[in-house]
């Protein structure tokens, strides 16, 4: 398979694939648009649960939502009996929001075989097909597979303030239009609005046709419209680095290379000017 998402039709037909695993990624919080509700838990047949908020963000972080460390990622595979020769898909309960997420943390850790179920359970759902309450209990591995994190798939502050005004960098900002312009507050407490300087607006919901994405010609229209450079590095940003892998698997899916999640987003941003400026203050 050639494309980063796959089909509920793929899915279906091979739901009994040897090899395969399903995870389910969904979030417990959804920011940037209205959630979907259920009134139990729904989970396609199969299913294993991966947890974004826990077992795959580094808790000792003061960054919200940070990237999990290879040790943790490592333990989390061996518990999901996931090596890097296993099929994994990967949906969420909204459809498109936090699947990408866990998409991007297996790339960057370098697994490949990794997929996102276009449209997630709510699509699933939409076509009639089987439903369970339950999750899958995984059969874990005897011991940790080998990683290998990519860094350059994930930047943070101190990089960006490196680069920017270079010229090397296009930034790609997924928080809606009014929070990147800063006309809205922020929905975390006391976290200032606006953007990053140089960075571009790309509100994730113009990716998707509600809970799936566009067609892959309407995305690569979409970015051929954008004021970027095709051969930088494109990083991609939002408030904590969750709906920011939404743009960058979207721009994978339009065939755009050389990306890289701003990991800390907005959220982080503001962190690091507030240090650099008490750092010149007690300096001056």
């Amino acid at each position: 398979m050639t494309s980063p998402i796959v089909s509920t039709q793929w899915l279906q037909d091979n739901l009994d694939r040897e090899g395969l695993v399903i995870l389910d990624a969904s979030m417990s919080k959804v920011i940037g648009k209205e959630p979907i509700t259920y009134d139990t838990p729904m989970y396609i047949p199969g299913s294993q649960f991966i947890n974004l908020e826990q077992e795959l963000c580094d808790l000792n972080s003061d960054q919200v939502h940070a990237f999990p460390t290879s040790e943790q990622f490592a333990r989390e595979a061996q518990r999901q009996g996931i090596t890097a020769e296993t099929t994994v898909v990967i949906y969420d309960n909204q459809g498109i929001y936090a699947s990408p997420r866990a998409w991007w943390i297996f790339k960057a850790f370098g697994f490949d075989q990794v997929y996102v179920l276009d449209g997630g359970l709510p699509k699933w759902m939409a076509e009639g097909r089987v439903v369970t309450d339950k999750l899958e209990t995984p059969v874990s591995l005897n011991q940790m597979p080998q990683v290998h994190f990519e860094p350059e798939c994930v930047r943070n502050a101190v990089y960006l303030l490196q680069q920017l005004g270079k010229g090397t960098l296009n930034i790609l900002d997924a928080r809606s239009q009014a929070r990147f312009l800063g006309q809205v507050e922020e929905p975390r407490p006391g976290l200032r609005s606006g953007h990053i300087p140089g960075s571009v607006s790309l509100p994730f919901t113009d990716m998707l046709n509600d809970i799936e994405f566009k067609p892959e010609h309407e995305l690569a229209e979409l970015f051929s419209q954008l004021p970027i450079e095709r051969n930088r590095q494109t990083v991609f940003s939002c408030g904590s680095g969750i709906t920011a892998c939404i743009i960058l698997l979207a721009a994978a899916i339009a065939g755009y290379d050389n990306l890289s999640l701003y990991d800390g987003s907005w959220s982080e941003w503001l962190m690091q000017i507030c240090r650099s400026s008490k750092a010149q203050l007690q300096g001056g």
